[in-house]
């Protein structure tokens, strides 16, 4: 048996009758504050910590997913799966989304990629394959992320079409990355002192931009629509 088997069967027999109450009383639901932290913490060894905090965190972040997994396979989200599905799942959308590594001949070929750059050019394609039930290119954003985090994403989104040009000067001259934190602390302060709530305020621009986003989409879907009924 695997360590990582052992730890499976932990989670099984603290949640089995007879182990422990608590675990057993969880949720889904009840347990997302606990994976909210443990990510936190992670992140944070990762930036901050040891070779041994890294360690630590990493294996309170697996067993949170082993902790889901477990629960999932009594049915608690409709058919039950376990963490070997997750395994499965996850390689397989891993391996589809990279067929420049593990696709057929002609896939090796049309899909070759020397640099991170000439993966990501195809790498929204590869999700679109998975899910073509997307309408938007913002489906699947995560709304609850922080408004830093969701800005990244949205303008990076916004960025892929056109709609916002990476290469534009900048219309302010930063240096480093310990510079830019210096002017998103004096920016936050500077609206705490007015009453500001930055988080909120940077969340509504988003909004904005992303309406801008999803008005674009339409604009494009229009056009490709007349030019069908004219072919026709």
């Amino acid at each position: 048996m695997t360590e990582l088997d052992q730890l499976i069967e932990t989670a099984r027999i603290l949640r089995a009758p007879g182990g422990c109450p608590w675990d057993a009383e969880q949720t889904h639901q009840s347990l997302v504050q606990y994976l909210l932290e443990e990510t936190y913490e992670l992140i944070d060894a990762l930036e901050t910590g040891s070779r041994e905090d890294v360690l630590e965190e990493l294996g309170d972040v697996l067993y949170q997913v082993v902790f889901h997994s477990d629960l999932s396979g009594s049915g608690t989200l409709g058919a039950p799966f376990d963490i070997q599905d997750v395994a499965r799942f996850t390689n397989e959308k891993m391996r589809g989304r990279h067929p420049h590594v593990f696709g057929s001949a002609e896939e090796l070929e049309k899909f070759k990629a020397k640099t991170g750059d000439d993966v990501m050019l195809n790498w929204d394609n590869h999700k679109q394959k998975e899910k073509p039930e997307r309408e938007s290119i913002l489906d699947g954003i995560p709304a609850a992320l922080p408004a830093l985090a969701l800005a990244s994403k949205v303008i990076g989104k916004a960025q892929k079409m056109g709609l916002l040009d990476e290469r534009a000067a900048s219309p302010i001259e930063l240096e480093s990355e310990e510079q830019l934190g210096a002017l998103l602390l004096a920016i936050v302060q500077a609206g705490k002192s007015q009453g500001l709530d930055a988080e909120r305020a940077l969340r509504f621009a988003v909004r904005d931009l992303s309406a801008d986003i999803r008005e674009a989409e339409r604009q494009v879907a229009d056009q490709v629509q007349v030019v069908e009924f004219d072919i026709e």
